[in-house]
């Protein structure tokens, strides 16, 4: 409770400080805030507490806790020279972005359904504004008027799930639930089937899985680059975590129930999300199909459950998070000097600047699964979780779309290395470099010592 309370506060007085105009206070009140929360998260561990029934702070809250606040940390770092002088809404930015990772540690340490509901809108609603935030964009007004229209489709669907299970069991408290299962099997109302198919529809759009992705790429293209970089790495975390904690744990006694509609879920998302981004001609709106194939990848967790199950979502959440973060701060820096996001503009980067071009190499290969990467840990565990199910025509449809995956993100690594681009000076600012070489030291730490965190939860 500790983390939530001193996020929020760091949000009101953020936003005060903005009233003030002290923007110069805006980044360190934050960054001290989010290293007090970093503190608590730390302090917390192995303390499993619940509060009121109604959120639990066990390792896995803790660890997925840990990860958006270290990403969001990072994330605000990203915002040196990223705001005109003139800007008068940069405490609105931060305000925003923080109340979202209150709904972010809510959503991941819920106990009751309710809860989830509850920290969902918290962050659904900071982000709606934040899609829009730059009123003069159109592309900026589209992506927030999409995202809402969206959003709302899909929490209708997750209300809906939650109310007939509610029906069928009388109860939101994720033990409860579970215990109707376990206590019930044979006679389990056919309401809670109708009810976990709509969860299941709710919190995949909410990740961004297919068939239910058709807002990601138009959302995160319109979106502010930063904001951009806060959907897909953060709040995908926050959705998984999420995900998993109900299906993995309220809803395992039904596996064998919601693991064929999910397995076509995933089918679709590493088919769709591969091979439309290969097509892709913008750097921001691939990155934005990767997203979703490696939505589908995240979700190998839940067709076989295993112990191990919520560690290697960790693992893949981590890198990703990394890995994406390092894109979008590159991406910031050369679409601020170029003016464009396309392919084109990273062409020859490797003499321009050879410290962007290695750290975004690194996580090219990182999203791409190449070994000493953080993200080839993160497939080989999922590939590995599945096989112990036997699933080898699964296993073998993922690594041919992680073939193609190659192929994208490897087009941006000859653009830099083996294309002749502008000769335009790059600079990269003091807190950039921090958050590039501080994400890259991850990447590969994780990469060659993965048993840091994989054995956390």
């Amino acid at each position: 409770m500790n983390i939530i309370i001193t996020i929020a506060v760091t949000a009101l007085v953020v936003l005060y400080a903005g009233l003030f105009k002290a923007k110069k206070a805006l980044l360190p009140i934050t960054l001290i805030g989010l290293l007090t929360a970093l503190g608590f998260v730390a302090v917390s561990w192995n303390t499993d507490q619940v509060y009121y029934g109604m959120m639990q702070m066990d390792n896995f809250a803790l660890a997925f806790s840990g990860i958006t606040i270290l990403g969001t940390l990072f994330i605000f770092l990203l915002t040196q020279n990223y705001f005109a002088k003139d800007s008068e809404n940069i405490a609105e930015y931060f305000t925003l972005i923080l109340f979202a990772l209150v709904g972010i540690v809510i959503m991941v340490s819920y106990k009751n359904m309710s809860m989830l509901f509850i920290g969902l809108e918290i962050m659904s609603v900071s982000l709606y504004i934040l899609a829009g935030i730059r009123k003069s964009n159109f592309a900026s007004n589209e992506a927030s008027l999409k995202y809402f229209l969206m959003g709302a489709f899909s929490t209708g669907f997750l209300l809906f799930g939650i109310t007939l299970i509610y029906g069928a069991t009388g109860s939101f408290d994720l033990d409860a639930i579970n215990n109707y299962l376990v206590g019930n099997y044979t006679s389990i109302s056919p309401m809670f089937y109708s009810g976990l198919i709509l969860m299941m529809i709710g919190l995949s759009f909410k990740i961004g899985a297919a068939p239910f992705h058709f807002w990601v790429p138009d959302v995160y293209e319109g979106s502010p680059t930063l904001i951009m970089s806060f959907m897909s790495t953060v709040v995908k975390t926050a959705g998984f975590a999420a995900f998993l904690r109900l299906f993995a744990d309220t809803f395992a006694p039904l596996h064998d129930f919601w693991m064929p509609p999910l397995m076509v879920i995933v089918c679709l998302t590493l088919l769709i999300g591969n091979v439309t981004a290969l097509f892709q001609k913008n750097f921001k709106r691939m990155l934005a199909y990767s997203s979703v194939s490696h939505a589908g990848y995240l979700l190998f967790s839940l067709i076989a459950l295993t112990a191990n199950s919520a560690n290697n979502v960790l693992v893949y959440a981590a890198a990703y998070t990394f890995a994406s973060i390092i894109a979008f701060g590159v991406l910031i820096i050369v679409k601020q000097k170029t003016g464009s996001d396309h392919f084109d503009s990273f062409n020859g980067l490797a003499k321009r600047n050879p410290l962007i071009a290695f750290v975004l190499t690194v996580a090219m290969l990182s999203l791409a699964g190449i070994p000493l990467t953080a993200g080839f840990i993160g497939k080989y565990l999922m590939f590995l979780n599945v096989m112990q199910e036997y699933q080898i025509l699964l296993v073998a449809f993922a690594i041919l779309n992680a073939l193609v995956g190659f192929y994208y993100y490897f087009k941006v690594i000859v653009a830099m290395y083996f294309k002749e681009g502008k000769e335009i000076e790059l600079e990269t600012p003091a807190q950039y470099r921090v958050v590039l070489v501080l994400s890259v030291i991850i990447t590969l730490f994780l990469g060659i010592y993965p048993a840091v965190i994989l054995n956390l939860i």
